[in-house]
């Protein structure tokens, strides 16, 4: 692992354009359980109830999720961890699938949020956003103060679009980048899957740090780093 690690660090060195791409993996360690899998999120909640058909009819009850996941549990108190940290001191851009505004809090300045972020919230009425700590989450459903229309967190629902300007950016950092760094993530969520596989078609070293194979190992990655992100990325800032 330590030659694998050593690698990495010069071709990180050599890189003009570097670009990272993370998932729930890099959040673990910050107290966030990944959505899928034995310990995740929907094992122990319905998914559909945050599609955005179902929050629509069905408000008051997906709010209550909503408020139970988002704002009173998984997100709550929340803080970098190492990980987050070191990919902050790269400096590079990120390109995170997460909703939960870890890597701004770590430090990094240039941060896609391809799924949008937790953070805000907008009204389905008038379009305005109100950050997290503006919102009265002790009503049954939160309101806009502008209009009284009803507020959605600022993240993709399921049936929901790709915002175009993450999209857009996504696409021009993995065309443009000649190294990617493949961080926490499974490459099972479409389309946010297929930012590697852009980067990789345009010639870009795939560095991946993953705890267990993914569906890029064997297909694209380049140089495979298996472990936790929290205790693989500080190694190649050394």
């Amino acid at each position: 692992m330590n030659e694998l690690i050593e690698k990495a660090k010069e071709k990180i060195k050599k890189s003009k354009r570097l670009v990272a791409f993370t998932g729930a993996g890099i959040s673990v360690a910050s107290g966030i359980p990944p959505f899928r899998g034995p310990d995740g999120l929907w094992s122990k909640y319905d998914p559909s109830m945050l599609d955005i058909d179902f929050f629509l009819n069905n408000t008051k009850e997906s709010w209550k999720l909503i408020k139970e996941i988002f704002y009173s549990f998984l997100l709550k108190d929340i803080k970098p961890n190492p990980g987050h940290i070191a990919l902050a001191k790269l400096g590079c851009p990120v390109i995170t699938q997460n909703i939960d505004n870890l890597h701004q809090a770590a430090g990094s300045k240039d941060v896609v949020e391809f799924h949008g972020t937790a953070e805000t919230l907008v009204c389905m009425s008038c379009g305005e956003k109100f950050k997290r700590d503006e919102v009265d989450f002790e009503s049954e459903i939160p309101t806009c103060k502008a209009c009284g229309g009803i507020l959605k967190p600022d993240f993709v629902f399921f049936k929901e679009p790709i915002p175009k300007d993450a999209f857009d950016k996504s696409i021009e950092l993995a065309k443009t980048c000649d190294c990617m760094l493949v961080i926490g993530t499974t490459g099972e969520i479409m389309p946010a899957s297929q930012i590697p596989y852009i980067a990789k078609r345009s010639k870009a070293l795939i560095i991946e740090v993953n705890p267990n194979p993914s569906n890029y190992t064997y297909e694209i990655t380049d140089i495979f780093l298996q472990g936790k992100a929290e205790e693989i990325l500080p190694k190649l800032i050394d």
